[in-house]
């Protein structure tokens, strides 16, 4: 499997409440990409849609959804940051932006109390946004870089497109930050195509029951909790075509399935994304097989649901 495209994906700037510059790369690709799919699908965007992305494929009865944007810093006042979703970072950490002066190259420091500050030759504009610089490391078992949460579950996505027949991928934002976007996208796809179950391709944690390279994970549960029937209905696509997963079960943590819950639409929902390491550090890192059968298992459950 080439993964130049998912690096490509983990270098663009996109933090929650900037995922135009993101849409735009993805809109570019798909124009491009989609000539040689198997179902070219209508494009669905619009101001009613914010800076959200739909692909539609044929008579879709399943909703992938699969959140733009990452976590990072926005500039206070002085040379204070505040945070964007929920950073896990150390001292010295390399932060990326640009404001109306250039490009920036800084530097994360904090306080005695643990208050983040950033170190740069200059001040730099409030309200500028902060990421991780890119840093790629691939070996031939796995993939280790800043924001493959979720540029990984966007990358996914992506590649079960190619052969889709019949489905709606739907690009969110500011799943990192409170959400805000589901809600929408949810009542439209609902209401326009009656789709009443979704696929959350997104990416999780490694735990004491979750390991690396032990297949795609399947989430009985985190914060939210889901129908156990229709999760049901997955673990049994997996177990009948022979897709190597794992079951989770945690108390914590959520997703674009939270906010699919609480909407007041009909939907049925599972969280369905790779596990990895040293989530939201710029060190994450996933094992290729993982990846591999997260691809396989969406593409035979777009069929299959």
């Amino acid at each position: 499997m080439n993964y130049s495209l998912l690096k490509q994906l983990c270098e663009i700037h996109a933090p929650s409440g900037e995922e135009g510059r993101f849409k735009e790369f993805l809109t570019a690709y798909i124009r491009k990409a989609s000539r040689h799919w198997k179902v070219k699908p209508k494009l669905i965007e619009g101001d009613e849609f914010q800076d959200c992305l739909l692909l539609k494929f044929g008579r879709p009865r399943t909703l992938v959804l699969a959140h733009m944007d990452s976590i990072g810093f926005t500039v206070r006042y002085q040379n204070q940051l505040l945070t964007i979703g929920s950073p896990e970072a150390e001292m010295g950490t390399r932060l990326v932006g640009r404001d109306s002066h250039g490009e920036i190259e800084c530097e994360l420091e904090y306080d005695k109390e643990n208050h983040a500050f950033y170190k740069f030759g200059r001040p730099i504009d409030r309200g500028t946004s902060l990421t991780y610089k890119s840093n790629w490391r691939e070996t031939k078992t796995t993939i280790q870089t800043p924001y493959l949460d979720n540029r990984l579950g966007i990358y996914n996505a992506l590649r079960v497109a190619e052969s889709m027949k019949d489905g709606i991928i739907a690009f969110t934002c500011w799943e990192e930050h409170g959400g805000g976007s589901v809600g929408y996208v949810a009542e439209y796809v609902y209401r326009k195509y009656d789709v009443r179950q979704a696929l959350i391709s997104d990416i999780t944690w490694t735990s004491d029951g979750v390991e690396p390279g032990k297949g795609v994970v399947i989430s009985l549960r985190d914060r939210n909790i889901p129908r156990r029937s229709f999760v049901n209905k997955i673990i049994a696509v997996a177990q009948k075509n022979h897709v190597s997963h794992q079951l989770e079960v945690e108390g914590m943590g959520s997703s674009d399935g939270g906010e699919l819950q609480r909407s007041p639409f009909p939907f049925d929902w599972c969280f369905v994304g790779a596990p990895q390491l040293n989530p939201h550090t710029p060190d994450e890192k996933v094992n290729k097989s993982d990846i591999e059968s997260m691809v396989k298992l969406y593409s035979v459950l777009m069929r299959q649901l």
